[in-house]
């Protein structure tokens, strides 16, 4: 089913321009005429095809470093710390990364609406699919559907806006690879201030197992350890503002989000270990941009973006034997990046950026149990862009995050990483965010 969609997606976007016509308007003949009151050119939406491949050079072989992770920033052991959805850059030597098709039209004065379909290799799903208000009065806006939750600067940001290939190893680890995209409504408000100050919130059904999720978790037996909890099961607030001081533009906010958690790791697989853990997180987090502009192509940016988690509740534990066993938890942990981007001409970008998953302390009835701290990325990278529609970039990664247990004890193994990206696009698209 997921292919056939795909090739529809495929037919659809191919056969735009014929709808168009050469120059963005039907064919001349017959009833179909430019002024024809059956021109279907005023109906067919914005389309655009991003497409996302690299190569990859790391020093550890492919199957060693799927086994490693980052311990108990997720609950996920270690041979399942990946999932479903493709990682990207994952494997040595070649990967293509990901293809997005998106879908964007006003529908009328009202209402405009907005679609962002995922393709990988082995998998293809529907990203984002939202409408959004076009003219509430006193600066409200609404948002409805699918969407990226407008939490912090980086979350909301496809991957094709990122400064740099990969995701930040805090966002990833609490938010995972697809970041914070979830089922619900938002409600925005920007003040009739002469800087710009925009609230927010946001109601969402909390479908994330990172940190959140509300699925029923079941024994082994089949007997019901925690129901399921109903949506909407996550709300998100934030402030955003902005200002200029000369030629330097600050953009600074602060978000939250709390919810309950149900996050299931094989507590249900019979003959094998497994953990689920049940109760609440809530996390605070805070970012500044700072933008100076040396003239109208050339600008210096930084930008730092710091966030904490808190969990609590029950860690269920379920051994070989299908034995399970309960404890009280309680988990505190923490991550931030900074980054430092210059474009010095109109083709070239180079940008460094340090990540630090930093805090990580997890207590069970009492107990703190005895886990790495303060695990750094170091990042450089080198970016040409020939036209606005494609991106070659050469980035290199120092990382210290992940750690193996072969032994039973943690054991960090570091990588070196050199990725070589191309990112391509076609069609209309629009401008990415400041």
């Amino acid at each position: 089913m997921k292919k056939l969609l795909c090739i529809i997606f495929m037919i659809t976007l191919l056969a735009a321009p014929a709808l168009r016509g050469e120059n963005g308007d039907t064919p001349e003949s017959g009833e179909e005429g430019a002024g024809s009151p059956f021109n279907q050119s005023k109906f067919v939406p914005d389309i655009s095809l991003i497409l996302d491949a690299s190569y990859v050079y790391r020093n550890t072989r492919d199957g060693e470093y799927e086994k490693l992770h980052t311990p108990a920033i997720t609950l996920v052991p270690a041979e399942e710390e990946r999932h479903g959805h493709e990682e990207p850059f994952l494997r040595n030597g070649f990967n293509f990364n990901y293809a997005e098709i998106t879908f964007y039209s006003i529908v009328d004065p009202y209402l405009e609406l907005f679609a962002v379909c995922h393709l990988a290799e082995e998998h293809f799903g529907l990203e984002e699919a939202y409408f959004t208000t076009r003219s509430l009065p006193f600066g409200f806006q609404l948002r409805a559907g699918k969407f990226l939750s407008g939490f912090g600067r980086l979350n909301e940001q496809h991957a094709h806006y990122w400064d740099f290939a990969d995701q930040t190893l805090v966002h990833n680890a609490f938010f995972g690879e697809e970041g914070l995209g979830e089922v619900g409504a938002r409600l925005t408000w920007v003040a009739p201030t002469d800087f710009y100050l925009m609230l927010g919130g946001e109601a969402l059904q909390g479908c994330n197992t990172r940190s959140f999720g509300n699925e029923k978790i079941l024994h082994v037996d089949g007997s019901t350890v925690e129901d399921g909890s109903n949506g909407p099961n996550l709300g998100v607030g934030y402030m955003k503002m902005s200002f200029d001081i000369g030629e330097l533009t600050v953009l600074a906010g602060a978000s939250g989000a709390f919810g309950k958690a149900r996050i299931n790791h094989g507590l249900d697989r019979a003959g094998k270990s497994g953990t689920a853990f049940t109760g609440s997180t809530y996390i605070l987090g805070g970012d500044i941009t700072l933008k100076y502009q040396l003239d109208s192509l050339r600008f210096i940016s930084l930008q730092a973006e710091y966030l904490y988690r808190s969990m609590e509740g029950d860690m269920f534990r379920n051994d070989a034997l299908d034995a399970m066993t309960r404890t009280e938890a309680q988990k505190r942990q923490s991550g931030l990046y900074a980054q430092l981007v210059g474009k010095f001409s109109r083709r070239w970008r180079c940008g460094a950026r340090y990540d630090l998953l930093q805090m990580n302390r997890v207590e069970e009835s009492g107990v703190e149990a005895e886990l790495p701290e303060n695990m750094p990325r170091y990042s450089g990278m080198l970016e040409y862009n020939p036209t606005e529609f494609s991106r070659f970039r050469v980035q290199y990664n120092f990382d210290a995050s992940r750690y193996g247990t072969e032994t039973g004890a943690y054991e960090k193994k570091t990588n070196h990483e050199v990725i070589v990206q191309a990112n391509l696009a076609i069609g209309a698209h629009g401008a990415h965010s400041f």
